[in-house]
């Protein structure tokens, strides 16, 4: 008698303890539901570290060609270039920056369409529209302006106002997508700034290939195992 009693106690606790978590299950459940309509989760990491390796790329070719073209003749600093070489510089420095831009945002678009692809939804929708705009703005006035500063000086403020630009964009993309995002953001920023105070073109240097090149493969890494290949195990 005294046994089945206990069983029943049992029973009724285990019963009780799954009535209290199935309205916490079905939150959670509401909670991610609302999450995948309203915010943008098909963003792969493996583009992050694609576009951090691409920086890397064009900062490595931008280093070749001062060392082999420009330095040789003036000097190894900026400020001992002859106008026309100035200038020459400038110009390769956009022409760089711009192949970057259009391979790493073409590599992001198909890893991101691949993945989006084998989760079964629209890589184009309300949230990756809000996506994109929450970035068009940032991306578009820091652009001009670092055009403006690399054809009319002072071409040091280049690097850090690049990534200020883009750390604020990320913050904005932050809001849509993955929280990685945001953080990364906040990183090119703090990033950026602490740039504003270096007068040298080398650690400035150093500095722009950290922020585009090192933090994309880090964040990018972060959220390939965190996001995705922990996610493919459990399935």
């Amino acid at each position: 008698m005294i046994e089945w009693v206990n069983t029943g106690l049992d029973y009724l606790l285990i019963l009780s303890f799954k009535i209290k978590m199935e309205p916490l299950h079905e939150l959670q459940e509401i909670r991610s539901l609302m999450e995948r309509s309203t915010k943008f989760l098909s963003l792969s990491g493996l583009s992050g570290i694609a576009m951090g390796m691409i920086a890397l790329a064009g900062a490595g070719a931008a280093y070749d060609q001062y060392q082999t073209a420009w330095a040789p003749q003036n000097g190894t600093t900026y400020w001992n270039l002859r106008p026309g070489h100035r200038q020459e510089m400038a110009l390769f420095l956009f022409l760089d920056s711009l192949s970057v831009l259009v391979v790493s945002l073409t590599l992001v678009i198909v890893l991101t369409a691949r993945k989006a692809y084998h989760r079964g939804i629209s890589v184009w929708n309300s949230a990756s529209r809000r996506l994109v705009g929450s970035m068009a703005a940032p991306l578009a006035a820091g652009g001009v302006f670092c055009v403006a500063l690399l054809f009319r000086g002072p071409i040091m403020l280049v690097f850090p106002a690049t990534l200020i630009f883009y750390g604020l964009a990320l913050i904005n993309a932050g809001k849509h997508t993955w929280k990685e995002v945001t953080y990364l953001g906040i990183t090119e920023i703090a990033l950026g700034c602490a740039a504003m105070f270096v007068n040298s073109y080398a650690a400035l240097f150093l500095f722009w290939v950290a922020g585009f090149g090192f933090l994309h493969i880090l964040y990018g890494s972060i959220m390939y195992f965190r996001r995705e290949l922990n996610a493919g195990m459990s399935e």
